[in-house]
């Protein structure tokens, strides 16, 4: 039987809605337990501890309730669930459907494998309540993980790590998003978790201390200007330390920002924003504030409703505190996200997230299923926005670290295609130009302007890059059909036989693997025709039967064949379509990997590449080992990152350092400035590591830098 205490939890988290009727559905539940093995009893218990966490702490009602009690019944062949005495809702039996969707995809396949993927996200989009069960459930596996065994733990942390604790955090379900870090990150980085754990008990106490030291004087003064609040203090999350630490490279010692205090107001709903605004002047009169760290979140929320105010001030002896000031309301968002939508839509309405659950659709439904849409996805859960105006006054969102170009073809697809550039308080501004929140641009565009495939660099937005994409694809089709044309022609000057699989035989002679790469090489004029007659005629017509499609996925097969098969990375490779990611920017002397993607060939990451675990352990079979040939002269893309004092000259002097050296080229750089400091991003072309390190140390010895490291 289930524990009767965890039942009488269930009846207090459900009381605000429990009626006779769905008792009388639990109690065939509870007859219908006594007839089971423990197994499903222990499935019964799993279910009534989920519908409590929905309950308390997502704010989940009677119908997706309802829906989680029942959806066991139809797999555990237990009465038809619409003739028990809970008479389920049409609504109730939408979520039973929902539910009984995602689990269709997880018996598929023990993994979220990208297409699952994508329809398990479509279904979950159906409905914000139908994704906050799914959270529901993913909590109570989490804080039960230790019942597993090892192989199915590591597959429910990198699940959590990857989809659902990013989910949480686009919904706004930051309590819970710490939470399932946390624990995700206790399996899959143990020792790390351990290490900071230690140290963050060893040194609580004396935290403790300091947060108290820090609050006196501020409870006196927001005490004698009469205002109603309570005071919370929180120390920074396990995962959210160790990924400052990694970004940083800094030891703990060196993650500053560890303690929080938050400042919650009891004021009514016209009065919140005034007040906010008044806590934070007796804080910042009080503490100095670092003026880059303000973040105002109460003019225009984020996304999913979070409202509040942030600054980091200085406390006493030297330490930076974050201090976080909002109503009991907001609080209650900040926690629960869109789930406390729910309880107070009739303040802030449900427009938001109808908004956002579309947005959703779209993007999923313009997926192809492929590893790099939904890794991109996953990134794309953890956006912030920026609100931009164009110079009529209107108003875009777009995500954070959104460009120029993102937001011309958020205006239209054709201001997107023609886009040359634009400008911004009369200053002229480039495709890479970094949208901020509240920017009026205008863009400029040409008629003669075409998207390039190097756009697909600069662009951020999935509309942004599934539109170059399409656009540059048919501009292709166009110059591939002309170029055919013109081949055909000559071939008929020659008075030889077209046959297209005879010439696709001969593209590997002359460096050429797709037909449609080699006909717009034709259509522009790139190709030496005479050159590929004599190759074309020395072909024997009785050996080329393949079809072009046979050819490649054989030279591919070839060239993997045997385990000790390495592909050579030169300038001069051929026959096999590979490129050089982007999240990594592998040059000349890293210790490099290929991985087979769907449809783009093969990306050549470095081996300490950030997503290389996981790349590694969920898909092994497509790892390919790889190594550079000769240093060329050409070089690498390869971005740095320069920080230091905003000095008159600096530029100059660290422009000037890489000018004078022979193999290094500056391609672009963007620098940001603020209170007397300055963040650059330069993007070299570079020969290999060699050359990067002497130049790296060169730098650092610019008067003025700070720090300067790799992208």
């Amino acid at each position: 039987m289930v524990r009767l205490s965890l039942y009488r939890d269930f009846r207090s988290a459900t009381a605000e809605w429990m009626d006779a009727g769905v008792l009388h559905g639990l109690q065939a539940v509870y007859r219908a337990s006594r007839e089971r093995t423990a197994a499903w009893n222990n499935l019964t218990e799993k279910t009534l501890e989920t519908a409590v966490i929905a309950n308390r702490e997502m704010f989940c009602g009677r119908s997706d309730t309802c829906a989680l009690l029942l959806h066991e019944f139809r797999y555990r062949q237990l009465p038809d669930p619409e003739k028990l005495p809970m008479h389920p809702s049409r609504e109730c039996l939408d979520f039973m459907d929902d539910l009984e969707r995602i689990d269709t995809f997880y018996r598929k396949t023990a993994d979220i494998s990208s297409e699952n993927f994508r329809k398990l996200l479509l279904t979950m989009a159906r409905d914000v309540r139908v994704i906050l069960l799914l959270m529901a459930e993913r909590l109570y596996y989490m804080r039960h993980i230790d019942g597993f065994a090892p192989a199915r733990r590591l597959l429910l942390a990198r699940e959590t790590a990857g989809l659902y604790a990013p989910m949480a955090h686009r919904l706004g379900l930051y309590g819970i998003k710490t939470e399932l870090e946390n624990r995700s990150m206790q399996v899959l980085e143990p020792e790390p978790y351990r290490l900071i754990e230690d140290k963050l008990h060893a040194t609580a106490e004396e935290r403790q201390t300091y947060i108290n030291h820090f609050v006196e004087p501020l409870q006196t003064k927001l005490d004698a200007a009469g205002f109603h609040y309570h005071l919370k203090s929180r120390t920074k999350a396990i995962y959210s330390i160790w990924n400052k630490m990694k970004k940083q490279n800094v030891p703990f010692e060196g993650v500053y920002d560890l303690l929080a205090i938050r400042i919650i107001l009891d004021c009514p709903p016209e009065q919140e924003k005034a007040v906010c605004w008044q806590v934070y002047s007796i804080v910042t009169d009080m503490y100095t504030p670092d003026v880059r760290r303000m973040r105002d979140w109460l003019t225009v929320p984020k996304a999913n409703g979070y409202e509040s105010l942030h600054t980091t001030v200085m406390g006493p002896d030297g330490k930076w505190v974050e201090v976080q000031i909002r109503t009991v309301r907001m609080d209650e968002i900040a926690e629960k996200g869109v789930a406390a939508h729910w309880k107070y839509k009739g303040v802030q309405g449900e427009a938001k997230m109808d908004e956002w659950l579309g947005n959703l659709r779209t993007a999923l439904e313009n997926r192809s299923g492929d590893l790099d849409s939904i890794d991109e996805f996953k990134l794309n859960l953890y956006d912030e926005e920026v609100f931009v105006f164009t110079p009529a006054g209107d108003l875009f969102k777009l995500p954070k670290g959104a460009t120029l170009l993102d937001f011309a073809f958020a205006i239209h697809t054709a201001v997107g295609s023609h886009c040359t550039g634009g400008l911004k308080g009369g200053r002229n501004i480039t495709l890479r130009y970094e949208l901020h929140n509240g920017d009026q641009i205008q863009v400029l565009t040409s008629p003669t302007q075409h998207p390039r495939k190097d756009w697909l660099s600069i662009a951020v937005t999935s509309k942004a890059r599934q539109k170059i994409r399409q656009v540059i694809k048919e501009n292709e089709t166009k110059e591939a059909e002309a170029g055919r044309e013109l081949l055909a022609r000559r071939f008929k000057n020659w008075k030889l036989e077209w046959d297209e699989g005879r010439i696709s035989h001969t593209l590997p002679a002359i460096g050429y693997k797709r037909l449609t790469d080699f006909f717009i090489a034709v259509a522009r004029d790139e190709i030496d025709l005479l050159g590929f007659r004599d190759k074309y005629t020395e072909q024997d017509n009785t050996k080329h039967t393949e079809s072009p499609g046979d050819q490649s996925t054989a030279n591919y097969t070839d060239r993997r064949a045997g385990k000790d098969d390495v592909l050579v990375i030169s300038n001069g490779t051929k026959g096999v379509q590979y490129q050089l990611a982007k999240c990594c920017h592998p040059i000349y002397g890293d210790p490099i990997f290929g991985f087979v993607t769907v449809g783009s060939g093969i990306k050549i990451h470095r081996c300490d590449c950030p997503n290389a675990v996981e790349m590694r352990a969920r898909y092994g079979y497509r790892i390919v080992k790889a190594k550079w040939e000769v240093q060329g002269d050409q070089g690498n893309i390869c971005p740095i990152y320069v920080k230091g004092g905003d000095n008159m000259g600096i530029l100059t002097n660290i422009t000037s350092v890489i000018a004078k050296e022979s193999q290094v080229t500056l391609r672009s750089v963007q620098v940001d400035t603020d209170s007397g400091f300055f963040q650059g991003r330069l993007v070299l072309n570079i020969a290999g590591t060699g050359t990067l390190e002497s130049l790296i140390r060169k730098l650092r010895a610019v008067k003025g830098v700070v720090e300067v490291s790799r992208g």
